[in-house]
């Protein structure tokens, strides 16, 4: 084999491009939520997404919605939204392993940004920042193949 033709069968894995897709910060109840002194209840979702845009080529996102309540009064404190997103060129890579890289390494590179989005987006909104723990891409990959499995063995 050549090596310009070996070149061409290694596996690719590029960052092309992280940016924030989108960015929301709800107070519904200000100004009067700010003399409040009760610390608040986080409520986290996290989802994942990725998307072909050309021939080896994704746009992942990882969205996170923080909900801040106060549990007293059930008022909400303030609701944040954030999706950040990154284009990957991925390459030669087994079709087995494309949907790890997909749902594992690409969160796992754009979850830090995320955080700093949240937390800075917080303390710009007047609250305390909010620091996101840690996630395990890889372990919410793995409960999600095994509901699967599981929702395929029911059918």
């Amino acid at each position: 084999m050549t090596e310009a033709a070996q070149a061409n069968t290694q596996p690719v894995f590029n960052i092309e491009k992280l940016y924030v897709k989108d960015l929301s910060l709800e107070v519904p109840g200000a100004p009067e939520i700010f003399l409040e002194r009760e610390n608040p209840q986080i409520d986290l979702q996290l989802h994942t997404q990725a998307a072909a845009i050309q021939d080896g080529v994704f746009d992942v996102t990882v969205t996170v919605t923080v909900t801040a309540k106060l549990a007293e009064k059930d008022k909400v404190l303030f609701l944040i939204e954030a999706k950040q997103a990154g284009i990957f060129q991925i390459r030669n890579l087994p079709a087995e392993d494309m949907e790890t890289v997909l749902a594992v390494a690409c969160p796992n590179i754009l979850y830090p940004y995320l955080r700093e989005v949240v937390s800075d987006v917080a303390v710009r909104g007047g609250f305390a920042p909010v620091l996101l723990n840690p996630i395990n891409f890889e372990a919410l990959f793995q409960q999600q193949k095994q509901a699967q499995a599981a929702e395929a063995v029911k059918h």
